[in-house]
């Protein structure tokens, strides 16, 4: 961990027990493993992982309409966008 990607982590770290507390689904599992899978490619720098771990956490969490989580989750792109990682793949609306 950098200071550079601490405040990404810290809100990773408020997020992963959010999404641990969501009801059974059949994509919770995954959700969960792609948002820890996001979690360590903020630990390790790795800019195609984090693009790609934050569009399919975008793509499980809007099945869930979570607003608590919608929220989190906003909290981890400003910052991950802050430090300078770009998390989408194409310009934002």
């Amino acid at each position: 961990m950098s200071q550079k990607t601490a405040p990404a982590l810290a809100k990773l770290d408020e997020f992963l027990p959010l999404l641990q507390a969501l009801p059974e689904a059949p994509d919770k599992a995954e959700l969960l493993e792609t948002a820890e899978a996001l979690y360590r490619a903020v630990g390790a720098f790795h800019m195609e992982a984090i693009r790609f771990r934050m569009h399919t956490v975008e793509r499980l969490l809007k099945k869930r309409a979570d607003a608590t989580c919608d929220r989190v989750f906003a909290d981890v792109r400003h910052e991950l966008e802050a430090a300078g990682f770009h998390t989408r793949s194409h310009a934002a609306p």
